[in-house]
């Protein structure tokens, strides 16, 4: 409905039940595939999908998820905690004020042609490291840096994600990051979930979700950075024991 993908809830609560970060992310990506084509699906029946600029970014996010998938492996859960709350904060943020952001027909000049560049490989990151998508940096860049309406920036994500999140779901699947099983049972929820999402966007009342999934979102957030906080205070205690 909002065009971030599924991650932003579905690797906190994977967190929450002692999924390892590169275990919830992997796993993550494969609702997230599952979610954007769904949503894929269901936008393209109402001719809501800048295809041609769809397909650039996506490309452009694939570099970035490899590398994302790789870094996965060797992050601290504590850090991991940490750096997702913060992500979960932005998301929120967005979520909050992205009927305030500014919408403008917009040359694209050659600096917002080498920035959308940059922000694509870094948005391909971000989607493999913490299994969200990278909706987060796609939507923001295709409305407020290409002037595109909201009503069709949400949809072109998910068509990016297709790329983002396929490409990262093969990485981590080589890596041999995943629980097939547990995958598989997420990727089947999102799909309904896309397809649902995808319908109730064109009619419901907005504020109401903005404000249920901000909360949920910084709610997590903030359990995130206790839980952070938490393990490394323990290994604080447990070094000055020894």
């Amino acid at each position: 409905m909002i065009g971030l993908g599924g991650g932003i809830i579905v690797v906190p609560v994977l967190t929450f039940f002692g999924f390892p970060p590169t275990l919830a992310a992997s796993n993550s990506l494969f609702a997230a595939f599952s979610n954007s084509i769904a949503s894929t699906f269901s936008y393209s029946r109402q001719k809501r999908i800048e295809y041609s600029l769809g397909l650039k970014l996506g490309l452009l996010s694939i570099p970035g998820t490899i590398l994302g998938a790789y870094i996965s492996s060797d992050v601290a859960p504590s850090i991991f905690k940490v750096l997702f709350g913060l992500v979960l904060v932005s998301s929120a943020v967005y979520i909050f004020l992205r009927k305030k952001i500014e919408t403008r027909e917009k040359t694209l000049t050659k600096q917002m042609i080498v920035f959308a560049i940059g922000a694509s490989f870094f948005a391909g990151i971000i989607s493999s490291f913490f299994g969200i998508g990278g909706g987060i940096i796609f939507v923001p860049l295709m409305v407020v840096g290409m002037g595109m309406t909201m009503k069709k920036a949400a949809p072109t994500s998910q068509f990016i994600l297709l790329f983002a999140s396929l490409s990262g779901v093969i990485v981590h699947s080589l890596l041999g990051h995943p629980d097939f099983m547990h995958s598989g049972l997420l990727a089947a929820g999102a799909f309904v979930g896309g397809l649902v999402g995808a319908r109730l966007s064109l009619d419901i009342k907005e504020r109401y979700l903005q404000i249920l999934v901000s909360s949920i979102i910084i709610l997590a957030a903030i359990k995130l950075f206790f839980d952070s906080a938490s393990e490394n205070l323990f290994l604080f205690v447990k070094l000055l024991h020894i």
